[in-house]
Order: C-alpha cells, then structure tokens, then sequence
C-alpha cells in the first residue's frame, strides 16, 4: 500500500526539493511535490495533508506566490494549513500568508522539527477558536491570542568572536533585544529565569559544546520548543544531519551573511512567539469559572460539549481524534485511603498533574470522582495510548499522603483509548474507552 503524503511540497521545477522530499519520508512525513496551484488545491481537498512548503520563486516582482498561499490557506479554512516559504527571509515576508520563512537547501530533519512545531501552532489555533465557541455557549468568553509588543527576546551563547559579536549588533538594530552568555552555566542560568523567543550559538570551529547545549535544551520540556541557531567558522565543523538531531532548528555556515541570518534568526523568533501565544490563551482557560473546581479541568457536561464539537471538526479538516479514559485502579491501598479521606485529599493533586502533563491543545476532564478522560485532537490511536500511558506512568511514581504514621499510597489508572472512527459519534468514541478501561485486556 502507497504511504499517504502528509506535506505538499509546490514547486515547478527545483532538482532540490526531490531528494527532500525522499528524506522526509524517511523521517516518517510522506510529501509530495505538486507542480501547479490546482494540482496542490485537489491534494489539499482529497488528503489529509498537514503542511505545506511553497518554493519562492527568485522571479516573483509581484507576489503571486503569497497570493497562491492566501488562497490556499482559505480553500482549506476552517483547517489551519502551515505554510513554510522556502526562499530567503527579508522583511518583505513577514505576511500571515506564510507561516514560517527558511532558507534553502532545506535538510530533512530541519523540515520535518519545523513542520512539527507548526502542526502543533495549528491545532492549537484550531483548539482555541472551538473552545471559544464551547465557552460562550456558558456565557464565558476566551480572550483571544495577542503577541507581546516587547521586542524580540534572543540568548546568544559562546564566545565573543568577531563574526558572532556582528551578528548580535545586526539583531539589536533590527530591534531584537540580546543577551550575552559566554558559558553554558550561565546559558542555563538566563534559560531557567528568563523568557527568551530564540536561541543563538557559537559553535566556531569545533560545536561539540554547542550540541550538548542544544540537547539539554530539547531534554527540557519548558526549553523544547525554543528555536536554536547554531552559527559555526568552518563549514564542515559539523554535519547537518547531526546538528538537526540534536536539535538545532537552523545550522548557519561561514558563507552566509550576518544579515540574512539575523532574518533566519528573526524569523524563526516570530513563528516561535505567535505560538506561544496561542498556548498562553488556550491556559487562561482554566481560570474561566467554568472547570471542575478540585481538579481544574474541564466538567463532566463542558467536556461532552466540547467533545461534540471537537469530533465534528476532526471530520471536517481531515484529522484524527483520540479519546482516553483513566481510571483509578481499586487497589487495597487505594481502597484504605478511600476509607480515611485521603483519596479525597489526593484527587486535586492527580487531576492538577493531569493537566500539567498534557498539551496545551488538549482537553482534559474529570468525568466521575475517580475517573478521568482526555480528548486529543490530531492524535491517533497508538499516539493517545502512549500519551495516557505517560501520564498513568508518571503518576503511578507518586507517593500520596495516607496519614501520620501510614505508609503513603500510589494510584495506578486502568486506561482505556479509541480513535474516532469514520462516521462514528463523540459519544460512542468515548464509550469505547471507558469500556477498555473499565476491562482492561
């Protein structure tokens, strides 16, 4: 069976974006290359397509191809379709037609960290606009999203050699406020107290520190997001393949400008704060009056609204939905603590652990006193089972208090999870996991 694209990749005639497309696949994101407007219209309509890359062309005075983006992004509409301009960054592009810009050759690892990130934006900016309908159906509104007006925060990392020192002066008169860190302790230091839109790093002629830095950053699930550009002094300091897996977002050589990587940098700073912001919005909702009141999380009768809506929008943009039931397994221990009141006690502690652990665009409820369910939007099946085994995991490694001289207690979840099938409703989906979860296998 042919593996279904899930990126389009529109170009006319680019020897590049083959060898592209061959790695993206590798990487598990199927793309392929459409020639023309109409072409990439009918995949966009028949597929279940994620993302798009469109080639700027370098003869396009008058902007045809954002107008393309435009018109493709309203054909899919209320779908948010990503949009990556492959070309260089200037500030000409800084249009809601594009959602990010990024410089050519692409590598298939950087591709597919932008395209994921960006998929991610979407879901959240869809999450918002259908949680805002749910909420004021209660009479409740969602502010909605705004970017800060503060100037774009940026980490430069490394030593101060001439180049890099040219590089942070081209981002301050571009209006980026940066900061200097020579060490990785003291990188550390402003990354764990301070809000940074983008990361810089010196590599020069050996990035072996560089890299390290990098990994910490993508171990750390507040830092994972933020984008890193490494910078080096010889092009061959480092592979791509090895930086992009170590979680550099872009890799600059030596023969590329201090002006159109600082573009690179700002670029990637944009896409990474309007992101943010979408998340910042869908958390205020839980400050909304309208959220179960130990726990935080969404009601027993708001989560059923929402996940009527939710199932309805999964169908019409193309996408899947999961569904997981968590229930508490009713141990001896847990059974004692139940007796004593400490279950009681230990429940707002397990459904705020709950909603620390999933994403932002994910909805998380509790639907009975010891019971729990998410709705994870663009989500399939084997990626709900993994995400509720997660965060039985993590809970199940928590000792809750049972009293003075008592050994403390665990909860351990039965779990259950279904994907929205074709032509199915939200509730028969939900009623399938409670089911499992209800008889485990």
């Amino acid at each position: 069976m042919a593996v279904q694209p899930r990126v389009l990749i529109m170009s006319e005639n680019n020897p590049l974006l083959g060898p592209l497309a061959e790695g993206m696949e590798r990487l598990g994101w199927a793309a392929r290359i459409t020639a023309s407007e109409a072409e990439t219209l009918q995949a966009l309509l028949d597929l279940p397509i994620a993302a798009l890359i469109l080639d700027l062309s370098p003869s396009d005075p008058d902007g045809q191809t954002e107008a393309i983006a435009r018109r493709l992004k309203a054909a899919v509409a209320p779908r948010q379709l990503p949009i990556i301009a492959l070309g260089t960054p200037d500030g000409l592009l800084e249009t809601p037609a594009f959602d990010l810009v990024l410089a050519a050759p692409l590598h298939p690892a950087q591709a597919v960290r932008h395209i994921e990130a960006l998929v991610r934006g979407a879901i959240a900016d869809e999450e918002f606009e259908l949680r805002q309908k749910t909420f004021a159906e209660r009479g409740k509104g969602l502010e909605r999203p705004r970017d800060r007006n503060a100037p774009l925060r940026i980490l430069a990392i490394g030593e101060p050699a001439p180049q890099f020192l040219a590089l942070s002066n081209m981002l301050t008169k571009a209006g980026a406020e940066v900061v200097g860190a020579f060490t990785a302790y003291t990188a550390f230091d402003y990354l764990h107290e301070q809000a940074f839109d983008a990361v810089i790093m010196w590599g020069g002629t050996n990035a072996t520190e560089a890299l390290s830095i990098a990994g910490g950053m993508r171990r750390n699930t507040r830092l994972f997001h933020v984008p890193i550009t490494l910078c080096t002094a010889v092009a061959d300091s480092v592979t791509a393949t090895e930086a992009f897996n170590r979680g550099v977002s872009d890799l600059v050589t030596p023969d590329v400008s201090e002006q159109d990587t600082a573009q690179r940098i700002l670029e990637l700073a944009r896409a990474y704060r309007r992101q943010t912001a979408i998340r910042t919005a869908l958390d205020r909702g839980r400050a909304s009056g309208l959220m179960d009141e130990a726990t935080g999380l969404f009601t027993r009768e708001l989560f059923a609204a929402h996940l009527l809506r939710l199932s309805q929008s999964a169908v019409q943009c193309k996408r899947p939905l999961s569904v997981c039931v968590l229930r508490i397994i009713d141990s001896d221990e847990v059974r004692e603590a139940r007796t004593e009141g400490w279950m009681d006690r230990a429940l707002p502690q397990i459904g705020s652990m709950i909603g620390r652990l999933v994403r932002a665009e994910d909805t998380a409820a509790r639907i009975a006193p010891e019971v729990f369910a998410l709705a994870l939007p663009a989500t399939a099946l084997h990626e709900g089972r993994a995400a509720a085994e997660r965060i039985a995991a993590v809970i199940a490694c928590t000792a809750f208090d049972a009293g003075t001289n008592r050994p403390a207690f665990v909860a351990e979840f039965s779990l259950g999870v279904a994907q929205l099938e074709s032509g199915e409703s939200a509730a028969s989906a939900l009623e399938r996991a409670a089911a499992k979860a209800l008889h485990p296998a």
